[in-house]
């Protein structure tokens, strides 16, 4: 039987790189896999998957009013697929997701995504919180914390290297704008910046307020 598959970390766990090896697994033996990726994230090209050591695949985006189960049941009219592979989930909507388990219930074709489980404040994305709901398999993927603990935190940061407390939930950018802690750091520098807010921000203690 099919599954559909969660992997989660935060920035910087290489995500993206063990999504391009995994495609590679599958297509060094001579199997057919199609890729997807959000159109929010334009850093990598429009279109393809990129990793920080510098591997990248061309792929397809969707966007919220794109119904992946229809897309990936007209491919299979055209090739066979053994394995569709997602990007950046956390940008999944709800209904994607339930579309994404149509197509491993009702085409048997394993499908494996892979994004970040929550944004800077702690908060699941829907398309994470999706997931940990639906999927069949999760799996936690380690990012390392600057203190050597596992991190499972996203704190954005601003130019100066200061967390950043408030904002829109997405917000796209790499090493220059996320850093991954552990909960611990994580909110230490929360908790620092509320305390100590920016011109026009309230400060607040972070544990509390989320």
């Amino acid at each position: 039987m099919a599954k559909l598959y969660f992997y989660y970390a935060a920035m910087n766990a290489g995500k993206s790189t063990t999504l391009l090896q995994a495609d590679f697994n599958y297509r060094e033996r001579g199997m057919e896999t199609m890729l997807w990726t959000s159109a929010h994230d334009h850093r990598a090209g429009l279109g393809l998957i990129g990793s920080r050591i510098a591997l990248s695949a061309p792929a397809n985006s969707y966007a919220p009013e794109l119904d992946l189960f229809h897309e990936i049941s007209d491919e299979l009219t055209r090739r066979s697929l053994h394995c569709v592979l997602v990007d950046e989930a956390q940008f999944l909507t709800r209904a994607h997701v339930l579309q994404l388990a149509r197509v491993a219930d009702q085409l048997a074709i394993p499908v494996l995504c892979y994004g970040l489980r929550t944004d800077f404040l702690g908060n699941l994305f829907e398309g994470s919180a999706a997931l940990l709901a639906l999927a069949d398999a999760l799996i936690e993927l380690k990012a390392v914390c600057d203190c050597g603990r596992k991190a499972t935190m996203n704190l954005r940061i601003d130019e100066a290297g200061r967390a950043v407390p408030a904002g829109a939930q997405t917000e796209i950018g790499g090493n220059d704008r996320y850093v991954a802690l552990c909960r611990k750091h994580f909110f230490e520098r929360l908790g620092a910046a509320e305390t100590s807010p920016l011109p026009g921000q309230v400060g607040d203690d972070p544990y509390i307020s989320g």
